[in-house]
This record gives C-alpha cells, structure tokens and sequence, in this order.
C-alpha cells in the first residue's frame, strides 16, 4: 500500500504537461539542426523529478495550510489522508530536490561544457524552478494562496520551458519562439486553471485565493476560454511568420480537443464531472505540441 500511496503522491498524470514544454523546445531545435540526444535525455530526467518534486511539495503545503481537508472535492492526497506522514514527506522532498539537482547540472555540463557564465545562469535558473515548485503552496507564504500560480506556470511551463531548453541545445535565441513558448504557457495555465475551477468552493474555505475564487466561476469560464484562444493565435501567428509549408497546420487538428474542454468547463459545474478535464487538458496540449512540432520538421 505504502509503494501505491507514493505513486498517487507523484501524480504521473501531470507528467505530459510538464514534457510538453520540454518537447516543444527540443522540436523547434531539431527544425533549426541544433538537436543533441543526450541534452534531450536529461532535459526531459530533469523535468520529470523537477515536476514530482512539485507535486510532493504540493501535497506537502496544501495539508499544512488546509487546502486539503474533507471539504476538498479533487483526488485525495496522501498526506492529509494519512497514507503518507508528514516526516516522510519531507525525506522524499528532500531525495527529490537531490535528485534534480543532480540531472540538472548534468544536463548543464552537457551543454555547455565548461563555459562558466552559462552554466552559473541556467543554474540559478534551476534553483530558482526548484525554489518556485517549493513556494507554491509550501512555507509561510505560498504564492499560490495569492493567486500568483497562474504566472508562475506561465513563466516556467511556457517561456522558460520552451526558450530555456531550445538554449540548451542551439546556445542561442530566436525571439519568434516567443509565439510557440506562450502558446505552450497559456496551455498549461489552462490546466491549473480546470484544477483551480473544480475547487473553487474548497479553496475559498481554506483561504487559497486563486483566479478564480477571486473573479469568481462566470469570468473563470471566460479566462479559460481566453487562454485557449491566445494559445492558438500564437502558434498560428508563428505559423504565419515562419511559414514553409503546409504541415506546420498539423497542430490545427487539435482545435476540437481543446473546444470540448472549454464547453466542458463552462457546463460541468459538479467538481467529480469536471476533475477528468484536467488529464485532458494536459494530454491535448501535449498532443498540440507533438503535432505543431511535427509539421515544423516535416516543412
């Protein structure tokens, strides 16, 4: 039971969203000849334990801060339900800060060898990914009470993601790839978006203000639908900027997918009915990703 209750904690489910940044940047750098297996090997090891460390934090601080209680709607998590104690929580937090640490300056030497300015950057960048997945809903002031996860989300499953892991690669920047970086950012906000909606009525119990206890469930409709749409436009803009050939549209064939979300959110309102449109909101944005990345090599 306790290997189960560990398996629930890393929340696999949430793994496609934090690739599809990761595959977005190495696909556009492939496009561009710049690709290296091993860099995309531990850009990828990295992300996982960067990511499974946010979820154990996350589990960790919404039981310590009351966001999980009997009142929450979502999946149970396994601290507050006991399966898991709060000294082991934090040994695994622990293993797992190790851990990435480890990959990540791997990952960094791979790159970049010896080049001491570039490394100590992206190190400081990864400390502070480490810190934020830490902040989010763990220690005295997790901003993610405050309503500032969304920007977090945009900031490093987008912009960072996609911008940082195309550098590691080509060890330059193309600002075009701002269009592909904020599509695969607002996408992700999306997700926690679908997460902050279902609890909304916990949250505001247990005084975690995100967006959408804060504009409430009506403009958290028109948020989603906005974020879905900018995530679009942006990639079609891209699309139309650096066009080639017809293939870079592979990504259009997604559309349906996140219009079933947006109608999804917008009509569910039971939490129960809502909760399995977060694992597919995750998993259309990764299939935008693999399709949009696709159709730029193939042009």
């Amino acid at each position: 039971m306790e290997i189960k209750a560990w398996i629930v904690a890393f929340r696999l489910r949430t793994l496609p969203l934090a690739l599809a940044s990761i595959c977005m940047g190495s696909f556009l750098a492939a496009a561009n000849g710049f690709f290296n297996g091993w860099v995309c090997a531990f850009c990828i090891l990295t992300t996982i334990l960067l990511q499974v460390l946010s979820n154990l934090a996350n589990d960790y601080g919404d039981t310590v801060n009351g966001a999980d209680s009997e009142h929450r709607e979502g999946p149970q998590r396994m601290v507050q339900s006991g399966k898991i104690t709060l000294s082991d929580m934090r040994k695994a937090i622990a293993l797992f800060i190790t851990l990435t640490l480890a990959s990540g300056i791997y990952l960094l030497y791979l790159s970049f060898g010896f080049d001491l300015q570039a490394f100590i950057f992206f190190f400081v960048l990864g400390i502070m990914s480490i810190l934020a997945a830490l902040a989010y809903t763990a220690g005295r002031k997790p901003y993610g009470y405050i309503g500032l996860g969304d920007l977090s989300v945009m900031l490093f499953f987008g912009l960072t993601g996609v911008l940082g892991s195309y550098y590691l690669f080509a060890q330059q920047i193309d600002w075009l790839l701002l269009l592909p970086a904020v599509s695969c950012g607002v996408f992700s906000v999306a997700v926690l978006n679908v997460n902050n909606i279902r609890d909304i009525e916990s949250d505001k119990k247990a005084g975690k203000y995100s967006i959408p206890v804060r504009i409430g469930r009506k403009k958290a409709v028109i948020y989603h639908w906005t974020l879905l749409s900018m995530g679009m436009l942006s990639a079609l803009a891209f699309t139309l900027l650096s066009f080639n050939s017809w293939t870079q549209l592979l990504f259009v064939i997604t559309i349906p997918l996140f219009v079933k979300n947006a109608l999804a959110v917008k009509n569910k309102t039971k939490p129960a009915d809502l909760d399995p449109y977060l694992k597919q909101m995750a998993l259309s944005t990764l299939m935008f990703v693999l399709l949009f990345g696709l159709g730029y090599m193939l042009a």
